[in-house]
């Protein structure tokens, strides 16, 4: 915010600046070249009366060199006086005698030589030897009679190295005055700002799950002043409602999970005293009891996901495979499916902590609940250099440049579902048709909440042998200096690879 004000204070001043030293510059130029101008016209009329004067004294001769010389100088320009017919009478400068012969045609001479009143001034500019001169020509009278004409020309330089000297103090009081607002525009900045780097400070700490203190609001303009006020009521009722989660997420666990373990004990004491008959609904009972049961700790720990701030830690995640491949092989063989892992050394990840054995543990028990007896569920992880690249449309906010990332694929021969139900998997207590009975439909979605904490994705595809694939991807936790393997670097000395 600092520097967008700084910007705009600054941005606003140059406009101003523009609008006022472009203007004053192109005035100023105009004016200074009107100045030599009317300067060379008094000097023309003073030596064309000069001339005057001692042509009918005859003594033009003697006074005109001497005048012309000195008034060149004066100016620092040159002056020529010729007579009626064009005749050189007095130059302050050495002219060649080609030019000399043919003075009643130069442009200037020419139009005062041919002038019909005294008061008659042409001014134009000319090149003489390669340089550029403002040129001031009027006739020489004596009363009626024409006596000849004065010209004067005075170097253009002289105005031009004047208007870039102006243009230069221009730019230089501009730079100061961009200065001097820059400097005040910055403290002016740093103060309206700091309310709002408190409120900045102040939320990045409730996003990072701590108590956001309350921010002043008496400091800074009254907009800035409603806007803390507003997120200290808004922090504190959030506060609220997260003591209020937490609470009931600690108590909820043994409020709802014992008067369930009772209830399920019941059902079995009553299993003696049930006629034959009657036994399939006790069954049912206890099944929905176990259901209810299940659905009961995944809510638990989705309110105990989003209540809490867990920092991600670094997790071996070929580790926590092998562990739960070997913690779920005996049910696996139990229901005659077979349970393979494989895959090589891909390092460590990010997740918050116990994420990767809760993904684990409800993707192979949902394989598990879909796959036929006889088929094999694999748990492979690969580690790909660019896995942006190989999924654009699962991962459309992973940039190329992005960190390298762990696949955790889970594929099972099941029935598989289609795009619509794969899309639909991820949502709260959502069981596609021909789902088998027991589901909550909470455990696509703790592994999708699971992820996402943990700073990757979870999506659903085909899997190669029809039935599905459960992808979550995981970013690979930094490699430390002088040890461990390189980003992207594979171990082939220890492959995962392990049959059920």
């Amino acid at each position: 915010m600092t520097r967008r004000l700084l910007l705009s204070y600054l941005g606003l001043t140059f406009l101003v600046l523009l609008c006022l030293e472009i203007p004053l510059g192109f005035m100023y130029s105009r004016g200074e070249l009107e100045r030599v101008v009317n300067a060379a016209k008094d000097e023309a009329e003073s030596v064309s009366a000069y001339a005057s004067l001692a042509i009918t004294a005859g003594s033009e001769a003697q006074d005109l060199p001497a005048r012309a010389a000195h008034c060149a100088e004066r100016i620092g320009g040159k002056v020529l006086i010729v007579d009626q017919s064009g005749g050189l009478l007095a130059a302050s400068h050495q002219l060649p005698a080609a030019k000399a012969r043919d003075l009643a045609s130069w442009p200037g001479v020419d139009a005062a030589l041919r002038a019909e009143s005294s008061s008659m001034v042409d001014v134009r500019t000319s090149t003489i030897d390669g340089v550029k001169y403002i040129a001031v020509a009027m006739p020489v009278t004596h009363g009626t009679e024409r006596q000849g004409a004065v010209r004067i020309a005075v170097p253009s330089q002289m105005v031009v190295d004047r208007v870039h000297h102006v243009w230069l103090l221009l730019v230089l009081g501009g730079l100061a005055v961009l200065a001097a607002v820059a400097v005040v525009g910055f403290a002016i900045a740093r103060w309206t700002g700091r309310p709002i780097r408190e409120l900045e400070v102040a939320t990045h700490e409730l996003a990072d799950g701590g108590t956001a203190r309350p921010v002043a609001i008496t400091k800074g303009p009254p907009e800035v002043r409603s806007l803390a006020a507003t997120f200290n009521r808004t922090a504190a009722r959030l506060e609220h409602l997260l003591a209020s989660q937490r609470a009931f997420a600690g108590e909820a666990s043994h409020q709802l999970k014992t008067p369930l373990a009772a209830l399920r004990l019941r059902l079995e004491n009553l299993e003696s005293d049930i006629a034959l008959h009657a036994r399939g609904s006790l069954t049912a009972a206890m099944t929905e009891t176990d259901r209810l049961a299940r659905m009961v700790e995944g809510l638990l720990a989705m309110a105990r996901l989003d209540e809490s701030a867990a920092e991600r830690e670094r997790v071996a995640v070929e580790w926590v495979c092998v562990e739960r491949h070997r913690a779920w092989n005996p049910l696996y063989e139990q229901h005659g499916v077979g349970l393979a892992l494989a895959g090589d050394y891909t390092g460590e990840v990010l997740a918050v902590p116990g994420a990767v054995e809760q993904i684990l543990d409800n993707l192979l028990s949902n394989a598990l609940r879909v796959s036929p007896p006889g088929s094999t569920v694999f748990i492979e992880l690969r580690r790909p250099s660019l896995p942006e690249r190989r999924f654009p449309h699962h991962f459309p906010h992973h940039r190329t440049s992005g960190p390298v990332r762990v696949e955790l694929h889970v594929m099972d021969e099941g029935p598989g579902m289609t795009e619509e139900q794969r899309r639909r998997a991820f949502d709260r207590f959502w069981r596609a048709p021909d789902a088998p009975k027991g589901g909550t439909g909470l455990g696509l979605a703790l592994v999708q909440r699971l992820a996402h904490a943990s700073g990757g994705e979870a999506v659903l595809r085909p899997a190669p042998l029809g039935g599905l694939d459960a992808v979550v991807v995981l970013p690979c936790a930094p490699t430390a200096k002088g040890g461990g393997a390189a980003v992207g670097e594979h171990r082939p000395s220890r492959p995962l690879e392990t049959t059920g």
